[in-house]
């Protein structure tokens, strides 16, 4: 096995503890070779465009001439700069987290960038420039003092990513009171009210008709102040209670009370009135919208064990009211695929 020359493109500290393990371990004459001829061993497998002193009798002493040489210099500069053009992408638009860390910490050694807040800073920079990472990273950080808290703060911040709702992704809502999933059927069309596309629930697992393509307007939806778009009959009764009948806006059915579509929910923690924060992926959530054509035109989204039939299948209905919240008024709100963005960096 051949050890590799010095070339200026490794750090000298690593290259000299590689030469150590190789001498130890794979030289068969390791036994015969004194610390002299060990540094003359290293010194021979320095390249000839650096000129080091030829006194040098120790491993130590060769480490510390390549550290002192030009070479070395270059060699940290580069580091520095491609720490500088260092971008995070996170797995949801093909990038490695891992991958990501590994080569980070790997250039932080090489540059040797060892103040946590140095660190810290080129991490702030390599990341997308958006509101979310802004944000996490300021909170999360303030307080860090090693380099091993700040990659599992920054795990935090990417495992969060990850389950963010963002604009145009596949979502799921479960109603957490009896485990269905909100759910729409092409061909299964309300016998009364509207007769619109409708909405119930139904699966006990997610499937194709419980995918739901969820918009608010922005990259990001946060607590108070995004509305998020699913459709709503709001004119009409339900089939089997008083309340406001829920479905989907099919084209083809089109009636003289479209003007009473509306899609602008708002969402809510269903236990913490004032949360703030990002909607993510198994949150406990309320939804509720404003009628336009009522004076307690505030209603909320729900489903309970109460069923109606068309012809010969049956469904649990799904309602909008504005009576008093409870377990029946609770969704959790699954991530099925995330909407990939470009971010600008």
């Amino acid at each position: 096995m051949d050890f590799p020359k010095y070339n200026g493109n490794a750090h000298p500290d690593e290259w000299i503890k590689d030469l150590q393990n190789y001498l130890e371990y794979y030289r068969p004459i390791k036994d015969s070779l004194s610390e002299y001829t060990r540094a003359k061993f290293a010194l021979s497998l320095v390249d000839s465009n650096i000129l080091l002193p030829t006194e040098i009798d120790s491993i130590v002493k060769v480490r510390n001439a390549l550290k002192e040489d030009i070479s070395f210099t270059l060699f940290k500069n580069t580091n520095k700069r491609k720490l500088q053009s260092l971008k995070y992408i996170p797995e949801s638009r093909g990038g490695d987290t891992s991958k990501f860390i590994s080569n980070f910490l790997k250039l932080c050694y090489n540059a040797e960038i060892n103040d946590i807040e140095e660190q810290k800073n080129y991490l702030c920079k390599s990341l997308p420039m958006n509101e979310y990472f802004s944000n996490e990273f300021y909170t999360k950080m303030k307080n860090v003092n090693s380099l091993n808290e700040l990659i599992k703060k920054f795990e935090d911040i990417a495992v969060e990513e990850s389950n963010l709702i963002k604009n145009y992704s596949i979502v799921a809502l479960k109603h957490v009171g009896t485990g269905k999933y909100l759910s729409s059927t092409e061909n299964f069309y309300y016998t009364t009210g509207s007769k619109f596309q409708l909405i119930f629930a139904g699966s006990p697992v997610p499937d194709s008709n419980s995918l739901w393509k969820i918009k608010f307007g922005k990259e990001l939806a946060t607590y108070n102040n995004t509305s998020i778009s699913i459709y709503d009959g709001c004119y009409y009764k339900s089939p089997s209670t008083n309340h406001t009948e829920v479905s989907c806006n099919s084209t083809s059915h089109i009636s003289n009370h479209q003007q009473y579509w509306n899609e602008n929910w708002k969402f809510n923690d269903s236990k913490l009135e004032n949360r703030q924060g990002y909607l993510k992926s198994n949150d406990i959530i309320n939804l509720s919208i404003k009628k336009s054509y009522v004076s307690n035109n505030l209603e909320f989204l729900r489903s309970h064990d109460i069923q109606f039939t068309i012809g010969n299948d049956t469904f649990q209905e799904v309602v909008c009211h504005n009576e008093r919240l409870g377990g029946n008024d609770e969704w959790c709100i699954e991530l099925i695929k995330q909407h990939i963005w470009t971010i600008d960096t």
